[in-house]
């Protein structure tokens, strides 16, 4: 049997600091090419992909929004990473998030339900001097509150731009409902009734349209469910939505970028949601939610499960499949004339690359769509900054803005488009129109009661 010789241990024993410095080595090879895997690091920038036809407007609108041809430029350290976007987003909202003061609206529904959404009036004129009012729908059981639409609206309110802000059926805590239903991915009807009453409120205003996730599936389901919808529209902005929620949530039962595990998270602050109401959907005669279906909720560990168990019960849906396909925008979105833009980003973890083909293709057949995709920005992220800190105002907030800007200013411009869009087209302070706004005697009449909010 072989033995080791004094010599030979010394000769082993003066190697061991060189053998442990390679494992050191390589240990930190590994972690930083994790890191930079991970993290992404290597992905170029590059400019949003488009995919539209070549019309007078798209040229417009090529011209007027450099963010549509310029590279988008994430913090440096983090910003490639979709995953990190999305939970950023997701847990710290925007940086430095102003709160904007406006008015909470309530507007009694057919059903019994009572819809609210918060107003607040421009901070300037815009600059095409008329008066335009961005209508916004915000994402999955979120409401005038979150960061990112507060942050979203004082840079709008500082645009020129009056916002109208949906707040869910049922997301506000301090607010009761009088209905047995919540907001569903596909209703339209409370987007519907606070377009309505701005509309009548304010006889001569204009408006822009804006979706946020799946705020996004609303406001497209809305204006292509009926050609009067599109009333006074100047156009749609849809964000980071799924298009088709019964494919969406086909892959939301994957692993894959760990949707699976977003899944889960979505589903728990779903079921929080629910359950915060239980006891007002369940003490209603009219409600068919049974104490079997709040039990299988309470086991739920997937949005369909809950979906399945409660959600499409408001509405009378005899099965899953039904629910989905009758919530989904894309069967609406081709009705739809106004101009239409689409964005979503390659590494968003919630939408699957799939679903993309939908706004792509729709945009190659349609003249009034166009389809801006970015590599970055993970669900509604899209932060902007050097290294480390994002900037205080995402991509998102600006180039919504800039395009609504360019869109107004196509309307004005066109002659065959200026009298309908721009009928009492003049120069008034933001002061002077919210002032018209409130002489209006019907405005009295049309809320049940407000308050001011902010």
């Amino acid at each position: 049997m072989a033995t080791l010789v004094e010599g030979d241990v010394h000769t082993f024993g003066s190697q061991l600091p060189a053998m442990f410095d390679a494992v050191k080595l390589a240990a930190v090879a590994t972690v930083l090419y994790v890191i930079v895997r991970g993290l992404n690091l290597k992905s170029p920038y590059s400019p949003p992909e488009l995919t539209y036809q070549d019309t007078p407007l798209m040229r417009y609108l090529l011209q007027c929004c450099p963010l549509l041809t310029k590279d988008y430029i994430p913090p440096l350290l983090w910003g490639k990473s979709g995953h990190i976007q999305t939970v950023l987003y997701g847990k710290m909202g925007r940086v430095n998030t102003p709160t904007p003061r406006g008015v909470r609206k309530f507007l009694p529904m057919p059903d019994g339900a009572t819809a609210t959404f918060d107003l607040f009036e421009a901070l300037a004129d815009h600059s095409t001097g008329g008066d335009i009012t961005m209508v916004i729908c915000p994402g999955i059981g979120n409401h005038s509150e979150k960061n990112y639409i507060r942050t979203f609206v004082d840079h709008s309110q500082r645009q020129g731009y009056r916002c109208a802000v949906l707040n869910h059926l049922g997301a506000l805590p301090d607010i009761e409902l009088t209905a047995p239903r919540l907001f569903t991915y596909g209703c339209t009807w409370e987007f519907a009734a606070m377009v309505t009453s701005v509309k009548q409120a304010f006889p001569h205003t204009l408006l822009v349209v804006v979706g946020f996730s799946l705020g996004g599936n609303i406001v497209c389901k809305f204006l292509g469910e009926n050609p009067f919808n599109q009333d006074k529209v100047l156009c749609c902005i849809s964000v980071c939505q799924g298009y088709n929620v019964l494919g969406a949530q086909e892959t939301f039962l994957q692993w894959d970028q760990g949707r699976r595990l977003y899944n889960f998270v979505l589903a728990g602050n779903m079921k929080k949601l629910i359950l915060s109401h239980r006891k007002s959907l369940l003490d209603m005669n009219s409600c068919n939610i049974s104490d079997a279906d709040v039990s299988r909720l309470c086991a739920a560990t997937s949005l369909a499960q809950i979906d399945d168990s409660i959600m499409r019960k408001f509405h009378g849906y005899s099965s899953l499949d039904e629910y989905y396909q009758q919530e989904s925008c894309v069967h609406y979105m081709h009705k739809v004339t106004v101009p239409l833009i689409l964005i979503n980003s390659i590494d968003d973890p919630l939408v699957h690359p799939s679903l993309l083909a939908i706004p792509r293709t729709l945009s190659e057949k349609l003249p009034n769509m166009i389809f801006a995709l970015t590599q970055h920005g993970g669900h509604l992220g899209f932060f902007e900054g050097a290294m480390l800190f994002p900037q205080p105002l995402t991509w998102i907030d600006k180039i919504i803005v800039e395009l609504a800007d360019a869109i107004c200013h196509w309307e004005r411009k066109t002659p065959a488009r200026q009298e309908r869009s721009f009928p009492n087209f003049k120069s008034q302070s933001a002061e002077q129109a919210s002032k018209q706004a409130r002489a209006w005697p019907s405005v009295a009449a049309l809320f049940q009661c407000e308050w001011p909010y902010g």
